[in-house]
């Protein structure tokens, strides 16, 4: 075998091996819940080690929102976006709970730097990010989730399912889904 086909063998082999560790999956078994289903229950810890359950909003509207990594610009500027708008949440009676992959001190650490009120919380096993059929993306072993955000209306369902949110606009577009639905219960369609 000559040297120049030898080395391009090679080649080949280096780019599909490197792009393997390269995914954003979702498992077969782990489908995105829909609009119109029960909202999967869950309870995981929050920046201050407090469990926290979406059972306990029951009867107020639940923005659960999935971002990359705590700390990163995108991330930061969709958290203070959140956070700049909380007065409008609570006026709309919604909570905002944000998930990732980072850990409960990560998040400790997120909150005390960016005076983050709202509850952030940690799930490093991936379980509710599974629940909610989350992607993952990145590499391993810096692996996150991507940018998904469901709406929960009052009663426990899902409402609205957004998707590769854009974080810049992400408080606004949830803020203006809210109050054209508040008041009822209503099953919102509409693709983002």
């Amino acid at each position: 075998m000559n040297k120049y086909l030898l080395l391009s063998l090679i080649v080949a082999m280096v780019a599909v091996v490197s792009a393997i560790p390269l995914f954003k999956a979702r498992a077969a078994n782990e489908l995105m819940p829909t609009v119109g289903q029960d909202a999967p229950a869950f309870t995981l810890p929050s920046q201050d080690g407090s469990p926290i359950s979406l059972d306990q909003y029951r009867g107020k509207w639940v923005v659960l929102y999935f971002y990359p990594k705590d700390m990163t610009s995108g991330c930061t500027i969709e958290a203070h976006n959140f956070q700049r708008d909380l007065p409008k949440y609570d006026s709309l009676n919604a909570v905002i709970l944000g998930v990732s992959l980072d850990t409960v001190e990560s998040h400790k650490t997120f909150c005390t730097k960016d005076s983050l009120t709202f509850k952030l919380l940690a799930d490093p096993d991936h379980k509710v990010i599974d629940a909610y059929g989350v992607p993952l993306a990145g590499t391993p072993p810096a692996v996150h989730a991507v940018r998904d955000t469901f709406l929960i209306s009052p009663a426990g369902k899902i409402v609205k399912v957004w998707t590769g949110v854009n974080p810049n606009t992400h408080s606004d577009d949830v803020l203006a889904a809210i109050a054209g639905m508040n008041g009822n219960d209503k099953v919102e369609s509409k693709p983002m």
